[in-house]
């Protein structure tokens, strides 16, 4: 199966309890996370960008995607990343890039697609609009930075998202977290917001809740139905990332099996996973890691 991930490359400057550390971000771990699933007889392309400056953070993971439809531009974002002990992590930009350049003529070609809405701006509506006009499959976007907006000190706090309900009809799986939840509706209630979604042409919602696991909430025969997933017991040092590595490895796993519940299954074990890592090297070993916490159980 062939597979094209969008999202922004991102130079994350981290701090937290352990210090201040300059990692690969943004759509570095969901494509990390996608090929710790492939199979031979698959194929990952990525759509994003990245400037001379941080090229060396990003090349020896991107040398293993089809590299077609990255280009190269003058700067990429860059955040600062205040993580805490609980809540929400405090995000502040000192650079935001354009739309990226999406290869709508040559759409047809994927199985699936996977968008990251890693800095807000990573496409337009209007290019999703054409996204869905010229692609038949499943696209499965993240909401992501979305749902922040973006102050004169380039803060990126939460807020209503505009008309998301256009954004809602052109995608079949959607996924938030609790928080990025609420800026999706005037609702504040997680039920109204739900079934609001879902009487779009939204087929599937997946709402994280980081050590309480996820939840996915899809229609049957008119009535709506949710799965939840309680998060693997670990030893938590990491939160950066874990939401894409949930989002990527259920993607992978749904476009290929259509199994939601087993989709369910890895992506939660494998965001589990890498919530134990503190190094971005770690992630290459997603999958042996994970074989080595089934193997104990």
């Amino acid at each position: 199966m062939i597979f094209l991930v969008i999202g922004h490359s991102v130079v994350d400057k981290i701090i937290d309890k352990r210090g201040t550390s300059t990692k690969p971000g943004g759509i570095f771990y969901s494509v990390i996370s996608l090929l710790s699933q492939l199979e031979k007889e698959d194929r990952l392309f990525l759509c994003s960008a990245f400037d001379k400056s941080s090229e060396k953070l990003f090349e020896d993971y991107y040398q293993l995607v089809d590299k077609k439809f990255i280009s190269e531009v003058e700067t990429i974002p860059r955040v600062e990343l205040v993580i805490n002990g609980y809540g929400e992590r405090k995000e502040r930009y000192s650079q935001i890039s354009q739309n990226l350049s999406v290869p709508i003529e040559s759409l047809r070609q994927f199985d699936g697609i996977l968008i990251n809405m890693i800095s807000g701006y990573d496409i337009s509506f209007e290019q999703l609009k054409q996204i869905r006009k010229n692609f038949n499959g499943l696209i499965y976007l993240d909401v992501h930075t979305l749902s922040r907006g973006i102050d004169k000190n380039l803060l990126r706090n939460f807020r209503k998202i505009e008309n998301f309900r256009e954004w809602a009809s052109c995608i079949n799986i959607l996924q938030a977290n609790e928080s990025e939840l609420l800026t999706l509706s005037v609702h504040n209630d997680e039920r109204l917001i739900v079934e609001e979604l879902l009487s779009s042409q939204i087929e599937q919602i997946i709402i994280t809740r980081a050590e309480k696991g996820a939840t996915v909430f899809f229609r049957k025969a008119g009535v709506t139905k949710s799965i939840n997933k309680e998060a693997i017991k670990v030893n938590l040092v990491n939160k950066v990332g874990c939401g894409d590595v949930f989002g990527a490895v259920y993607f992978y796993n749904y476009v290929k099996n259509k199994n939601l519940f087993l989709a369910l299954e890895q992506a939660n074990l494998f965001a589990g996973i890498s919530a134990t890592y503190t190094d971005t090297n770690e992630f290459l070993n997603l999958k042996i890691d994970a074989n080595k916490y089934i193997s104990k159980k």
